[in-house]
């Protein structure tokens, strides 16, 4: 009877303490409402699998506990229960998959509106790019990338010339509008991750993964590494700020294009090769 009594404790305390938990989603930021219906259906399914699972343990228990002089009755197989658990669990399975599917094909299909920009990770910070006026961004080769030139941009492409270079864990997107988002890592397996958006995608070396979303509210949101990459993983954090229009604007003029660090670059050299050559060996 001890057991039968801890088996219901479980199953209510874990039914109860479900409801109750003060431990939930992050309030929403973006589209993505739909990957939340999408959890919770798989909630619903399990937990009510979970407490008929539990129960039945539980009758069980009751039922068919030892009595003096009672036998246990043999029966190696059951066709007609074989075949209802083999429906309900098909029809289980089915309704948690059937969601997250339609969820899948929405989350691959960026629209055609969407702007897009790059998103860059590295041992143990993120970077981001914008295109510039051209709209589009600038092609990218392993072999490029240098102290210089940390993004790796071609510099014999002229579409990357005008790229807005943001060398900084800090990013900023309008509220309202698509963004597709491209990952890059320069070193090992990454995850930009922000809980309040949802989505997430790894960055992984030499491919280009990407994901979308839209912010639907103005906020300031803490960019998470979400793939374990070093020692100073739980380091790797940033910011992004979802701002209006206007103040996104503003914000975007900061930075430099990829042409004009180039530029800075090349006088620096130039300014401390000339320093050398007029200081007295």
């Amino acid at each position: 009877m001890i057991l039968v009594i801890v088996l219901v404790l479980l199953v209510v305390g874990s039914v109860v303490f479900s409801f109750v938990s003060p431990w939930w989603f992050t309030p929403l930021a973006s589209n993505w409402g739909t990957i939340d219906t999408t959890l919770i259906i798989t909630f619903v399914i399990t937990g009510i699998v979970f407490v008929a699972v539990g129960l039945f343990m539980t009758y069980a228990v009751f039922r068919f506990r030892h009595k003096e002089g009672q036998r246990a009755h043999y029966e190696p197989e059951n066709k007609k229960l074989e075949i209802w658990l083999s429906v309900l669990t098909g029809i289980g399975i089915i309704a948690m998959l059937a969601p997250g599917l339609v969820v899948w094909d929405q989350f691959i299909t960026v629209p055609k509106e969407a702007k897009v920009i790059e998103v860059l990770g590295r041992q143990w910070s993120w970077a981001f790019r914008f295109p510039g006026e051209d709209g589009k961004l600038g092609t990218v080769a392993t072999k490029y990338i240098s102290d210089e030139n940390p993004f790796g941009i071609n510099p014999n492409d002229p579409t990357g010339q005008d790229d807005l270079l943001v060398d900084e864990s800090e990013l900023h997107l309008p509220v309202g509008k698509p963004y597709k988002l491209l990952l890059r890592s320069t070193d090992v397996l990454h995850d930009f991750y922000v809980p309040q958006f949802r989505a997430k995608m790894d960055l992984v070396p030499g491919l280009v993964t990407y994901f979308w979303f839209t912010p639907t509210r103005t906020g300031e949101f803490e960019i998470l590494c979400a793939e374990l990459c070093g020692v100073a993983h739980s380091e790797m954090r940033g910011s992004v700020f979802i701002d209006e229009e206007a103040d996104f604007q503003e914000w975007l003029q900061d930075y430099s294009t990829f042409a004009e660090e180039m530029a800075a670059h090349e006088a620096k050299k130039s300014e401390l090769t000339e320093i050398t050559e007029n200081t007295p060996q």
